[in-house]
């Protein structure tokens, strides 16, 4: 087979020539085995590019499109973290207003050919939602998505990241905020730290290699940790990431003597790591790399002193099916009206379109532009209004 030949063909089928001939000992034995490694990135690059390169994608008022989309799965939860869920009884949605899996697919579908990209499956917990495999594998099925990754406390991650794994996810954030038992159960309100550690070494042995740990960080609780996380992630090839206490609905404790900003974060780190050297934002993503001295990568996630508004391209929806453009937003677009009353996604589709073009949020800056600061939403607007609770959006 002559060059021009071989630069002809797709990269997927020259691949599978190059491995076919170079196994078979066939002649050019190291010509295919050559063209095999370098086609082994033009492969991986093809699977990166957009599905749907000729879609117009919407942006908003500030010019931001839509690519990501954050999908709760359910609002309850097995822990009841300080800085998220921390009264013992909430009013959960009803079963029966609850997005089923198809339903699921079928807003993603739609979002999809707007310009969404990459998934994140959240709850409350996520995990508490009955075969979530069956759902990923659905998600991870639809043209254009490149990417279903989930964000869990990791309690039940042992017994599932094997089936997970296996039905397409491809990245698992676990949230950990403490290495020490006594701490776990002062944050969480519960016990469950050896699951959780459980969890991490379930999922590096089911095969994931794209894995983050978050922990938020809050001031008296945790913050005297961080390098000790940044050691047990070392120790997995995960990425931590470090979250300041963000004060959205849910978190009526929230003050900002609680807050440890990005900027001691940062010092603590270098305190015992040594300069470090931030890394060019390449996705959109809400957290600020960093590079220690010897390579290792570690993140954070200022919302709170440093909000990330001005790139923030991803929409949440509610395991009932409204969406939200943002963690801050009062009011959310209800599809699931939209879905059970239309078999016909073209008004699904021009809805949520002029919903996006018609977004101003900028919650994070909003609040930080606050003169006198306190939590999002106190305690008695949220047992008046539930939706307004962080984790029932997906936080």
């Amino acid at each position: 087979m002559c060059t021009r030949q071989l630069k002809a063909r797709p990269a997927t089928a020259l691949f599978d020539e190059g491995v076919k001939r170079a196994s078979a000992g066939r002649p050019h034995r190291c010509l295919h085995l050559a063209l095999a490694r370098r086609l082994l990135h033009i492969r991986a690059v093809e699977r990166a590019l957009p599905r749907h390169p000729l879609t117009p994608r919407p942006t908003d008022v500030h010019g931001r499109g839509l690519g990501k989309l954050r999908i709760s799965v359910t609002d309850r939860c097995n822990l009841r973290c300080r800085y998220c869920m921390p009264r013992e009884h909430y009013t959960w949605m009803p079963s029966a207003s609850l997005l089923d899996f198809e339903e699921i697919a079928r807003c993603t579908r739609v979002l999809a050919s707007l310009g969404v990209e990459r998934l994140r499956l959240t709850g409350g917990e996520p995990l508490l939602r009955r075969e979530l495999h069956v759902l990923v594998e659905q998600l991870a099925a639809i043209e254009g998505i490149r990417s279903v990754a989930l964000t869990t406390n990791g309690i039940l991650l042992a017994e599932q990241a094997h089936a997970l794994h296996a039905a397409g996810l491809q990245g698992v954030t676990v949230s950990l905020d403490t290495l020490q038992a006594d701490r776990f159960v002062r944050i969480a309100s519960r016990d469950g730290l050896l699951r959780v550690l459980a969890g991490f070494d379930a999922a590096i042995h089911a095969g994931f290699t794209r894995m983050k740990l978050n922990t938020v960080v809050m001031r008296g609780y945790n913050e005297d940790e961080i390098n000790d996380l940044i050691a047990f992630a070392r120790e997995r090839a995960i990425e931590p990431r470090f979250i300041e206490y963000m004060d959205v609905g849910g978190a009526v404790d929230w003050s900002p003597a609680l807050v440890v900003p990005r900027t001691e974060i940062l010092a603590r780190v270098q305190a015992v790591h040594g300069p470090l050297r931030q890394l060019h934002n390449r996705d959109g993503s809400p957290s600020d790399r960093f590079q220690l001295p010897d390579g290792f990568v570690m993140g954070v996630i200022s919302s709170t002193t440093q909000p990330f508004c001005s790139r923030c391209d991803r929409a949440r929806m509610t395991a009932d099916g409204t969406l939200f453009t943002c963690l801050y937003a009062q009011h959310g677009l209800d599809l699931r009206a939209l879905l059970r009353g239309n078999p016909d996604d073209a008004a699904l589709r021009q809805s949520v379109e002029r919903r996006w073009s018609q977004r101003t949020d900028r919650g994070a800056e909003q609040r930080l532009a606050l003169a006198d600061r306190g939590p999002l939403v106190s305690a008695e607007a949220l047992l008046a209004n539930p939706r307004l609770e962080m984790h029932k959006r997906g936080g």
